[in-house]
Formats: structure tokens, C-alpha cells, sequence
């Protein structure tokens, strides 16, 4: 079946409060997406940032961020006030994310609301910590601890919280038991919102696509309650982290610094933290897209205290051994994988062998003239199509800083004019493909620049900021998709199903 989507990352979404949400503008959305005939919602990562801002370092992987928690909807709940959301200031500048407003006036008023839901706790309240028990309880702790040691990542804690001695876990949970509360309490208002949200998108026949990292953060829930699941020394200190080795982009490589996953030892327990994991992300979401497929075949290991990814080693993964115990225990998933980047035999073998579509971005595609698989023209149809990712720049900004030679091959490959629109231009090649699925994002939808570019692989200080505002959602560019996608054959099926009943009843 022929479909396709809009990437457009929670954080992205218009609002008065600094950053994108879980709340009317998230349905408004979704509207926009069904008007648009489209059938799926893709988004970043939802879990708790950390160093960087980045979606892919997270301080846990089965919780969501805080920063999401509608504010408006918590004052229809009677958690907050209106004078409380009027006395802060969320940055002056609604096109960007200003994380250090975000981080300094969020939690104060989320912290007057967790006060207020104490005074009557509901049911669901209880169920939902007996339920995420497993990830919750250490995950709350966690961040208490973390707070008591001044933010610091927990491998510079004191030794007994750094080696999770029993005793001092105890007395912990006594001495913080108010901050505990608190974290456990975002989780639960995180998920109702979530709940309600994802509801609302599948009743408008709209799917969700979540995006989950191969690797989580040295300093998360993850790593401290499960180091021997992670390649760390006796000392709880990394061997080897994980990167990209040097390339034409990068004489350093990539150093991303991420703890590596003890393969063996996870293979001796049944994989049980990747078979939790990706069970709780089929619950949160209806399709995923795992990134950085390729780890699975063969990862790159860096000595953990190089400062560069030169001297790395290629080291075998897990392989299908992985993916077939995770059908054993989960069954059929709905799953895409990004498997971008140079690709070894092995690991094209690999993902013939599990049957998971991969990823085609147009804009990898115009650099080698003799044969570049990501042209349309090389495409089977079991793949998704992508103009551009998180890590691109737009389509617009592309083309601007684009050799020569390569904006002439796009031109000339996809017939560009002025009068369509050079980013509608590309946006109809991915269309037209034999891709199954296409997804466009959203600000190419919109046709902006790099200023509006979501990240830039490597670097710090600017990324993960863009937002959309309400004026970007126009009804002449959600036609214009909507033509596209009924053109090429991509509409939803529940969008068809109504067309075919209203020219009945018409």
C-alpha cells in the first residue's frame, strides 16, 4: 500500500510556552495530517533530554519528557493557575527552542502542579506506577539522586550510589522520597497526555511513527541500574564508546560517546532489556523506526578515552539473533530501520533477512552521477523515502550550498522550476517514487531555509531548536500535499473511504 507522512518533531509544534507540546496544537496537527490525506505522524524521540538538548541522549528510554506535558491542559485540570502561566517569560523568539528558559522556569511550575496532585491523588495514579514499575522506580530514584548531587552524571556520584549498594538505595529512598514522588508523578502526567494524544491520532486514522536510538546515554537510568549490560570496567568506567569512523565528511570520525551494549552477556538473558524496550515503544507508539540499523550487524568500538574515532575497531553484533528473539517474544512489529551510511554486504543481508524496510533520503543521492542507490530510479518498493532527516538540511538549504554540478543533476532529474517551487519539485520525486512510504518534513513542506534545520551531526549550541508557527500550517500548502498525495496514490485509506461516501451522498 502506497502512504506517506510529515516528519515533524512534539518540540517543533507551535506554543505560548517556549516549546512544541502534547496539547491543542498537537491536535491541530493531526488535523492538518488528515486534511492532507496523509497517514502518519513522525516524530523525534520523546524521552528526557540531557547534555546537548539532543532527543538521542536521554537521561532514560522508557520515559517521557517533561518538557512535552501540556501547560494548558494541567490549568483545565486544576494543577496550575493562570497567574502562574503568566508569570514566566518562554524566550523571545517563537521560531526557537530556548532550552535554558525552558529548563529554568518548566519545572517550577510543573513542581506547583505535582503539589496540587498529591492533595488527591487518583487511582489511575496508583495503577500506572504498579504497572512501569520495572523502569519507573529506578528511573525516579535516579533523577532524585542526580538533583542531590547538583545535576552530576552518576558515575561521579558517591561510591555507594555509583555501585547501587542496597543499604544506601534504602536510606535514599527515604531521604528523597518528596523528589521521587515528583519524577514519578511527570511520568504519569506525561503518559495520560501521550494516551490521549495518540488516542486522538488513531481516531483520526492517522498512525504514529516513534524513533528510537540504537544507543542510550552514559549518564541515564539505563546504564546505572543495568552496568552489566553496558561494556564498563569494574570501576563502572567505559571501555570503549560508540562513533563512526572517519570518512569524507569527517577526518576525525564521529565520537558519540555512548556506552557499548555487552552483546554476549544481553544473549545469555534472552536480550530481556531490548525485548522491555521495544515492548514499551510498541505501546507508545504504532510504527518504529530504530536508528542506526547498521550497529546490529557490526558496530564501531573507540578506546573510551581518545578524544577523536580515529583508532576504532569494527566489532560483530548481534545480528538476526536479536531481531528473532524480539518475533519469539513480541511478535510481528511494524518496525523501519535507518540504515543510512556506507553498507557492507553483511549488513544489506541483515536487513533483506528481517524484512524491515530501510530508508532512501533523496538528498544522499545526487553526489555520484554513474549510479547512487538513493535515485528513485534504483528504489524497490519495500523502502521508505525521505527528502531530508533531523541530521539534513532542508531542501532549500540544500540546494544553496550544494555544488554546482549536484543542484544542476537535481534540476534536470526532477524537472525544477521557479513556478512550482524547487522544494514542491523534490517533494513530487519523492512522491512519485515506488517507495511504499514517503515521508516529507515539515519544513520543507513549509520551504525553508537552513536556518530552520533541525541538527547538525557533531556540533553543539545550535541544534534541536527550530519551531513551526501557526501561520506555517496554511490551507494553500496542506492543498498542494494533498494534490501530490492523491496524484501519486498515497492518500489514506480512511481519507478515500470519505471522498467515495461524500460524492455518493452528493
Amino acid at each position: 500500500m502506497r502512504t506517506s507522512g510529515i516528519l515533524m518533531p512534539i518540540s517543533s509544534l507551535p506554543s505560548p510556552f517556549g516549546i512544541g507540546t502534547m496539547g491543542n496544537e498537537a491536535k491541530k496537527f493531526i488535523t492538518y495530517l488528515k486534511k492532507a490525506g496523509q497517514t502518519y505522524w513522525q516524530i523525534l524521540p520523546i524521552c528526557p533530554t540531557s547534555y546537548g538538548d539532543s532527543p538521542y541522549q536521554s537521561f532514560s528510554s522508557f520515559a517521557g519528557n517533561p518538557y512535552f506535558i501540556d501547560l494548558e491542559y494541567l490549568l483545565k485540570d486544576g494543577l496550575l493557575t493562570q497567574k502562574e502561566l503568566s508569570d514566566y517569560e518562554w524566550g523571545d523568539n517563537e521560531r526557537y527552542v530556548d532550552y535554558g528558559v525552558i529548563y529554568e522556569n518548566r519545572y517550577n511550575l510543573l513542581n506547583n502542579a505535582s503539589i496540587r496532585f498529591r492533595e488527591n491523588i487518583p487511582k489511575k495514579y496508583i495503577e500506572f506506577c504498579n504497572k512501569e514499575k520495572e523502569w519507573l522506580d529506578d528511573y525516579a530514584l535516579f533523577m532524585a539522586l542526580k538533583d542531590a548531587n547538583d545535576g552530576r552524571a552518576w558515575f561521579e556520584w558517591d561510591d555507594k550510589y555509583k555501585f547501587r549498594e542496597k543499604k544506601a538505595l534504602e536510606e535514599a529512598k527515604e531521604e528523597y522520597e518528596d523528589s521521587i514522588e515528583f519524577y514519578k508523578i511527570l511520568q504519569y502526567l506525561f503518559r495520560k497526555q501521550w494516551d490521549a494524544l495518540k488516542k486522538y491520532a488513531n481516531k483520526n486514522d492517522i498512525q504514529i511513527i516513534g524513533d528510537i536510538p540504537i544507543y542510550v546515554s552514559a549518564d541515564s537510568a539505563d546504564v546505572w541500574s543495568n552496568p552489566n549490560e553496558f561494556y564498563l570496567d569494574e570501576n563502572l568506567e567505559m571501555i570503549e564508546v560508540a562513533g563512526c569512523p572517519p570518512d569524507a565528511f569527517s577526518e576525525d570520525g564521529q565520537l558519540w560517546g555512548n556506552p557499548l551494549f555487552r552483546w554476549d552477556v544481553m544473549k545469555k538473558n534472552n536480550y530481556s532489556w531490548w525485548v522491555k524496550r521495544i515492548r514499551a515503544m510498541s505501546e507508545m507508539y504504532n510504527i518504529i523506526r530504530i536508528d542506526h540499523f547498521r550497529g546490529f550487524d557490526s558496530y564501531y568500538a573507540i578506546p573510551a578515552k581518545d578524544s577523536t574515532a580515529k583508532n576504532g575497531k569494527w566489532k560483530k553484533g548481534p545480528g538476526m539473533d536479536l531481531f528473532n528473539t524480539l518475533k519469539e517474544e513480541l511478535g510481528e512489529l511494524p518496525i523501519i530501520v535507518e540504515d543510512l551510511g556506507y553498507l557492507t554486504q553483511s549488513v544489506k543481508d541483515l536487513l533483506k533477512e528481517s524484512g524491515f524496510p530501510g530508508m532512501k533520503v533523496l538528498q544522499f543521492a545526487f553526489d555520484d552521477i554513474n549510479g547512487n542507490e538513493y535515485l528513485p530510479h534504483f528504489y524497490n518498493k519495500d523502502c521508505v523515502v525521505y527528502t531530508g532527516t533531523h541530521d539534513n538540511d532542508t531542501i532549500l538549504g540544500w540546494l544553496e550550498d550544494a555544488p554546482e554540478e549536484t543542484v544542476d543533476f537535481v534540476n534536470n532529474y526532477f524537472n525544477l522550476t521557479k513556478k512550482e517551487g524547487y522544494n514542491w519539485g523534490v517533494i513530487r520525486g519523492a512522491m512519485s517514487s515506488v517507495a511504499d512510504t514517503c515521508i516529507i518534513t515539515m519544513q520543507d513542506i513549509i520551504g525553508l531555509g537552513k536556518e530552520a534545520r533541525m541538527n547538525i551531526p557533531s556540533t553543539l549550541g545550535k541544534n534541536w531548536k527550530w519551531r513551526a508557527i501557526p501561520e506555517d500550517f496554511s490551507l494553500s500548502s496542506r492543498n498542494k500535499l494533498l494534490k501530490y498525495t492523491k496524484m501519486y496514490g498515497r492518500l489514506n485509506k480512511a481519507f478515500v473511504k470519505t471522498e467515495i461516501k461524500n460524492k455518493k451522498e452528493a
